[in-house]
């Protein structure tokens, strides 16, 4: 395969040819790397000495290519996968759940709002659920904290701008009360907005100390004025170790902060934000996809199950699936949709029954259809199988 580099604004000039040597000689910030068929960054691939669109090649037989089961239900290759190396954070982000995401769609598309419009909310009527999976140490919040220990850290700040909220939430802690304070703390304009996070990075600088108030000013360089700041008071937040993995669900606000990993997602590009982004944020519409339940922080890591000389992550939905492999020789495995594999630090071979042998270095990646029936991997590292 030979895939798009995304150059977004946020992205490492350095992780991703360090990981893999995959050169950057004007040094752009290289944000992600896609594999799949996405139409915004469509995977090129070589059949027989031909190179082709994935999606192109897809679609000349799409129940052989991505297995019939997935050809009903999806249509199309229904995961993009990737490599993400964040050198700044990404927006605060909630995906809506696959019912919403197809009303909302629906709506925007008989407004006839266009697609590129910078304030639409629906980019298409599909969920977007999230597993990334760390390559190097990887910052991120996901899910709302305790009740209780948003209270106490916005009672910390003696904010007095603030003081009427936080006491309202003290009062209802439950789900009604953290959705009004959450839409009341992103609706914050003006004289208001400003006095408030005066006080928190003034209260930040007096703890830099602490992690959490250290991340705050190094956000406030990156966002600076922007409401966001307050989100790891809200959030979880936590830094995954190398190997580690975490699932993201739909209506669950999160955002990656700093760091390399793969990603698996639901092919959509449905994004709702919560802060730290100059983009449109519809706060409304927001909290209208939002689950506002906390996560306790001993939940957030997805942990692996091992077989097949794999680990094999329990996701919770069937548009796509994630394994690792390390230290495999002759590993058969049988596909029954259509898979990418990823080098991830040594090198990869596949070998079919036919007689094909293929060899990928790290970051390199190779495309194969159901119809391929069964093949067999070999690597002295790991490498990465993203199928459904």
């Amino acid at each position: 395969m030979h895939n798009v580099i995304q150059d977004y604004a946020w992205g490492s000039t350095t992780s991703i040819e360090s990981l893999f040597g995959i050169a950057n000689p004007e040094g752009n910030p290289q944000a992600e790397i896609w594999m799949g068929a996405h139409p915004n960054g469509c995977s090129q691939i070589d059949v027989a000495g031909n190179e082709s669109r994935l999606a192109d090649f897809i679609d000349g037989d799409k129940a052989a290519i991505l297995g019939e089961a997935t050809e009903k239900q999806f249509g199309e290759l229904p995961y993009l996968f990737k490599v993400l190396a964040a050198e700044k954070a990404l927006s605060i982000q909630v995906h809506p759940s696959k019912a919403q995401a197809e009303v909302g769609f629906a709506k925007e598309e008989e407004a006839g709002i266009p697609l590129s419009a910078g304030h639409r909310n629906y980019k298409d009527p599909n969920h977007k659920p999230e597993l990334v999976y760390a390559l190097t140490p990887y910052q991120a919040m996901n899910g709302f904290r305790e009740f209780a220990d948003i209270v106490s850290l916005f009672r910390a700040l003696e904010i007095s701008e603030l003081q009427d909220l936080v006491s309202a939430l003290e009062a209802d802690q439950n789900e009604q009360g953290l959705r009004c304070f959450f839409e009341a703390m992103l609706s914050l304009q003006g004289e208001v907005k400003d006095a408030a996070l005066k006080g928190l990075l003034t209260y930040a600088e007096y703890h830099k100390s602490d992690e959490l108030f250290a991340l705050i000013l190094e956000l406030s360089e990156q966002y600076p004025g922007d409401i966001g700041l307050f989100s790891p008071l809200m959030l979880n937040v936590l830094t995954l170790q190398p190997g580690e993995a975490m699932f993201l669900d739909a209506c669950t606000p999160h955002a990656y902060i700093k760091g390399t990993g793969l990603e698996i997602m639901a092919n959509s590009d449905n994004v709702l934000r919560a802060g730290l982004t100059p983009k449109h944020m519809d706060v409304a519409e927001l909290v209208a996809n939002t689950r506002f339940v906390p996560m306790p922080a001993g939940t957030l890591l997805l942990a692996p199950e091992q077989s097949e000389d794999g680990l094999h992550y329990p996701i919770p939905v069937p548009d796509f699936k994630f394994s690792v492999y390390s230290k495999v020789q002759e590993t058969e495995l049988k596909p029954a949709s259509a898979e990418i594999l990823l080098a991830v630090d040594a090198p990869l071979t596949v070998a079919h029954a036919n007689g094909e042998v293929l060899t990928l270095e790290k970051g390199e990646s190779v495309f194969i259809p159901a119809y391929a029936g069964s093949y067999k991997a070999s690597t002295a590292g790991r490498f990465a199988r993203a199928y459904n």
